[in-house]
């Protein structure tokens, strides 16, 4: 049977598809052997290049949330809150430690409770083993007074009598959770009724006691963070209440400035979208800035602000407008708003931190008929709203660090055992973290295709070993067994240095994995203090020019294969 020849516009065609793909191929080879870099979107799963976040506490994971689990009787009902908040990607857990709860009489024997004949603690205890449990960080709030501290007590949430008696409180609670609990909040809106009780909002005042706890605290544990009281919004000024920004002026120019680590602010939605923009005379997400503006002019402007109480609330269409202070969206708005407020804050506001959503769950002690039910992320019976599952989407890669320098606290970065953040001035954020003890391990999961640890150095320093992705880093030398590993005591010299541990990596997500162990030289122990990581992305992984030149090779031989039976057919008699 006689075949139909090839038409010339199809030969002609196939050559110069054949021509297109060699070409592509050698521009590649080109590109990666002259190091020139590939256009952006090459690889769309990858990373993008964050942008740097160089305030102290604000490269951490900024989802948090609100929790009322001292409320919780039940133990295996705390462990799946805590749970469903991890797996939604929640890093924080906003918990209050009530005074009245916690120390029941003056002194050191207060902390017991004869009447159910077991220590106070005991409750606070299960609530902070289970968050770490699930690698959840405590926010701490310190705050109503026991009776025995005041003569008045028909406000329970105003100050004591003596601010020393809080002070002594705050020791009690630092000293029994050191290397436990890093950020401790001293008090909750002071500018507003009751929380300062019937006495007018007193700046000045909230300024002495936050002086006296953050002395305490330090004094319990030098590695602490104190947050400042969170100013409820309120644009009153009167005998019972007294506008945020009012307030906020008057306790930098009372001296706070010394006293606080981290500000706190309140940024409800109220009825407005995250981008409504700021103004003195509104209650909106935006407000914040107005706060922000102010820490700057009075030389605060190095500090972060975390997210105390924020997000929307999605209370039924039919409830009465004098039932909504806070106003409502939908529960789809609130959804929304909430990832979309938080994305937005993180890429415009490098001082931005932590957003604690209020809330995520409560037991069962608020009513539907009360607005304050419709904050929720999960009903009291577990069911997930629709927030749930919008952070949950939105913190889908938050444990994955793209390129660019990031500090330990960044959620990419997980420390197991008897780790501690500890202040170190020189240190790139104020901190580092650290570990005196063998076994102690930390993994940091990142995509990039080089990456190299900041730490500390000297002769007391201790060793790491060393896996990627369950091989040896190919950047560090191995011991006799074959094992990579970093040795911080024998670096040559005492400081904090940059420290390659593998470059030409190739995939996509990797994960470093470091174990704490002594020292080789005489005088190292197990110390190990690590200050930040950088990932990079600026080369092609070691195996791409082999693949690219054999695609290359395949390429030409195609080609050549097709030119030669084009020009054999146009030989071939009749062809």
């Amino acid at each position: 049977m006689k075949t139909s020849p090839v038409p010339r516009r199809y030969k002609l065609l196939a050559l110069l598809a054949c021509v297109a793909v060699w070409l592509a191929l050698a521009a590649s080879v080109v590109d990666v052997a002259l190091g020139l870099p590939r256009l952006a979107g090459a690889s769309a799963s990858r990373a993008s290049p964050e942008p740097p976040r160089t305030i102290p506490d604000t490269d951490v994971n900024p989802y948090g949330a609100n929790f009322f689990l001292e409320w919780e009787p039940e133990t295996w009902k705390i462990e799946k809150t805590l749970q469903m908040a991890h797996d939604a990607g929640v890093g924080w857990v906003k918990q209050q430690f009530p005074w009245e709860d916690i120390q029941l009489s003056p002194g050191k024997d207060g902390f017991w409770d004869d009447r159910l004949n077991k220590s106070t603690w005991e409750k606070y205890d299960r609530i902070v083993d289970l968050a770490r449990k699930y690698n959840l960080e405590v926010i701490a709030r310190l705050d109503r007074p026991p009776k025995w501290a005041r003569q008045d007590n028909h406000l329970p949430q105003a100050p004591p009598d003596r601010f020393e008696d809080y002070g002594d409180f705050v020791y009690a609670v630092v000293s029994h959770y050191k290397g436990k609990i890093r950020y401790y909040q001293i008090w909750n809106e002071p500018n507003v009724y009751p929380e300062w009780g019937d006495h007018p909002p007193d700046p000045e005042a909230y300024v002495r006691l936050l002086k006296i706890a953050h002395t305490r605290a330090r004094e319990a544990d030098p590695d602490v963070w104190i947050l400042s009281a969170p100013l409820a919004q309120t644009l009153e000024e009167s005998d019972r209440n007294v506008s945020d920004l009012t307030y906020l002026e008057r306790m930098y120019e009372a001296g706070a400035k010394d006293y606080f680590d981290i500000l706190f602010a309140n940024a409800y939605g109220f009825a407005f979208p995250p981008s409504d923009p700021p103004s003195p005379d509104r209650l909106n997400f935006s407000r914040v800035l107005l706060l922000r503006q102010m820490m700057e002019r009075h030389g605060d402007g190095q500090k972060a602000v975390w997210f105390n109480e924020f997000g929307w609330n999605a209370s039924p269409e039919d409830f009465p407008p004098e039932k909504l202070p806070w106003a409502r969206v939908s529960e789809q708005l609130q959804a929304s708003y909430t990832v979309q407020a938080i994305q937005q804050a993180r890429a415009e506001w490098p001082w931005a931190g932590v957003f604690n959503i209020w809330y995520f769950r409560q037991a069962g002690n608020l009513p539907a008929d009360r607005p304050e039910y419709y904050f929720r992320m999960v009903d009291p019976g577990f069911t997930p709203r629709p927030i749930y599952q919008a952070v949950k989407k939105a913190t889908a890669d938050i444990g994955t660090a793209g390129p660019g320098t990031h500090e330990e606290t960044n959620p990419a970065a997980v420390f197991s055992g008897a780790w501690r953040i500890e202040r170190q001035k020189l240190a790139s954020g104020g901190a580092m973290c650290t570990s005196r003890q063998a076994g102690d391990s930390a993994t940091i999961t990142f995509q990039g295709k080089e990456i190299a640890l900041l730490a500390q150095t000297g002769p007391s320093s201790g060793m790491l070993y060393v896996t990627l992705d369950g091989r040896e880093a190919n950047r560090l030398p191995r011991d006799r067994q074959g094992r990579s590993y970093l040795d911080l005591g024998a670096q040559g010299s005492t400081g904090i240095e940059w420290i390659p541990v593998a470059d030409g990596l190739h995939g996509e997500r990797h994960v470093l994995r470091m174990v704490v162990a002594p020292g080789q030289s005489p005088e190292a122990k197990s110390s190990v203090a690590i200050d930040a990581f950088r990932v990079a992305d600026t080369g092609p992984a070691a195996y791409e020019p082999r693949l690219q030149l054999a695609g290359l090779l395949v390429a030409t031989l195609l080609l050549g294969g097709v030119v030669w039976l084009l020009v054999r057919r146009r030989r071939a008699p009749g062809g």
